[in-house]
């Protein structure tokens, strides 16, 4: 019978040979190969994986960045939009959150759609609950548009529940503030579009419901949110008060809710402009509430034109996180790069790249702000769009250009034709405006690199669909390593709950 140092000599002895093995294999690969660049940073890409521990510690403050409309085509395309843009060939870029250590895909399906809208969405990922599409934070159960059916079947969120611990809450969005995704976060309504007392039924205002507008101010979880930044002035003042840009209020009952804001909470501050915003101390205001347009805020591409001036999605996360950071008990915060959305309804691929790149700027923002031992971050997006990237395009060619294929020496040289004769840009959509009935547009002296073009699409619509293909989920920080694989897109709600201890069970 064999004794344990016989068994113990034996396993070292094998586990020695093994390693041997190991070696001599790698030694088969010849110098030219292990010397690549492509090898030497895959490889220290792996090693990288095998030192990292996993932090399965709970954590203080989540952050949930949100890309309205931001599928994996979208994001490929602004990682190379944003690499050109900085002068290199840009397919080897990567964009913030594409660095962060944990990923997964989520099915967005809503109850009711294979390809959904953002209110199910979002409702999915705040309170674990999917739901059917244009209802917000209330389960299936209801009726969409009516108000009684919602009565008893609202769904508690995340941001409510870090409210009921004490934590600080906000959201930021380049939309309006009541539009889906955000409104989500605190809002319970069976209708998406009830944003303003105006847009409401008679049954919905006979049987106590509140426009999304009013739920946001007025019916706030805990001691209200501390940040809200965003878009949709108008949604919040009278019809009978004109902005400071000229816009006139949507509200017919007559309420102000930026003075009640100002009015309901102690060190509170309501500010509509860059300079405005840029005084804000952080240090001495408590609730902060920023609506930077009547609607939505302007896109990235066009912010710099803007004649109130308005911050960025990256200045508004900053200054969010400085305000919300000085609880000690943490905080809850969602970011929604909300106009990606609109870009690629309007076929405009320039501007949903830029808003795109805007978002991974304010991530790198919150990045460069917390400690990632006691913050999680998650970035992900509620939904696809029908946006491609085709043909076969040189490496470096213009993300935005005609394909030009690889055996051209430059860009002037004549671009890849199709069958009929004509060019093609890189970045399409299946369906929206960019289609036209009868033969394509000839291309050839077009500047397709400009932010007004709309790329050519082949089944004309007046506004471009969603998809309904998995997008992807970013993640690091604590909790982050639950993020595997492929998940249903409510599991990002379970997630948040299970690592900051939120305090929503299943029992």
């Amino acid at each position: 019978m064999k004794t344990l140092p016989h068994v113990l000599a034996a396993l070292t002895a094998a586990v020695a040979a093994a390693l041997v093995s190991q070696t001599a294999n790698a030694a088969v690969l010849p110098d030219y190969q292990t010397q690549s660049s492509w090898f030497t940073a895959g490889a220290d890409a792996v090693a990288a994986k095998v030192a990292q521990a996993r932090n399965t510690g709970s954590t203080k403050n989540v952050i949930l960045f949100v890309g309205d409309g931001m599928g994996v085509s979208t994001l490929t395309a602004a990682r190379i939009y944003q690499g050109q843009a900085a002068g290199h060939t840009g397919e080897e870029n990567r964009l913030s959150f594409e660095t962060f250590p944990y990923s997964a895909l989520s099915k967005t399906y809503s109850v009711n759609q294979q390809t959904p809208d953002s209110a199910p969405t979002m409702t999915a990922m705040v309170t674990g609950v999917k739901t059917e599409d244009g209802m917000l934070s209330v389960s299936s159960d209801s009726i969409r548009g009516n108000c009684l059916s919602s009565k008893g079947n609202e769904l508690k969120t995340a941001l409510e529940l870090a409210e009921d611990l004490g934590k600080s809450t906000g959201i930021i969005s380049t939309a309006r503030l009541t539009h889906a995704t955000p409104a989500a976060t605190y809002a319970h309504t069976p209708e998406r579009n009830w944003e303003a007392d105006s847009n409401m039924t008679t049954e919905a205002i006979n049987n106590g419901c509140h426009d999304i507008a009013y739920q946001l101010v007025m019916d706030a979880p805990g001691n209200g949110l501390e940040v809200a930044l965003g878009g949709g002035r108008s949604y919040f003042l009278p019809n009978t008060v004109t902005d400071g840009e000229g816009a006139t209020g949507r509200r017919a009952d007559g309420n102000d809710l930026t003075a009640a804001w100002t009015e309901n909470y102690s060190n509170a501050a309501y500010v509509w402009n860059q300079e405005q915003f840029d005084a804000v101390d952080t240090t001495t205001t408590d609730h902060l509430l920023g609506l930077f347009q009547s609607s939505h805020m302007q896109y990235e591409a066009d912010r710099a034109d803007d004649v109130g001036g308005e911050p960025s999605l990256a200045e508004m996360t900053s200054k969010a996180i400085d305000l919300l950071a000085k609880n000690d008990q943490g905080y809850f915060l969602m970011v929604e790069g909300g106009r990606i959305d609109h870009a690629h309804h309007a076929g405009n691929a320039s501007r949903a790249l830029q808003d795109t790149v805007a978002l991974s700027d304010a991530v790198k923002a919150a990045m460069d702000k917390v400690d990632l031992s006691d913050t999680l971050i998650i970035v992900t997006a509620d939904h696809s769009h029908t946006f491609t990237i085709a043909g076969y395009p040189a490496r470096g060619n213009p993300i935005l250009g005609l394909v030009h294929a690889p055996e051209d020496t430059t860009i002037a040289q004549d671009p890849t034709l199709a069958n009929d004769g004509l060019p093609y840009t890189t970045l399409g959509y299946a369906n929206g405006p960019g289609a036209k009935n009868g033969a394509r547009a000839d291309l050839s002296a077009v500047d397709t690199t400009d932010v007004e073009f709309l790329q050519q699409a082949q089944v004309p619509l007046s506004s471009e669909t969603h998809a309904a293909e998995d997008v992807a989920i970013y993640a690091t920080g604590p909790g982050a390593y639950l993020f595997q694989g492929s998940v249903e897109q409510n599991v990002i709600f379970h997630v948040m709950n299970q690592a900051a201890a939120l305090g929503g069970t299943k029992y």
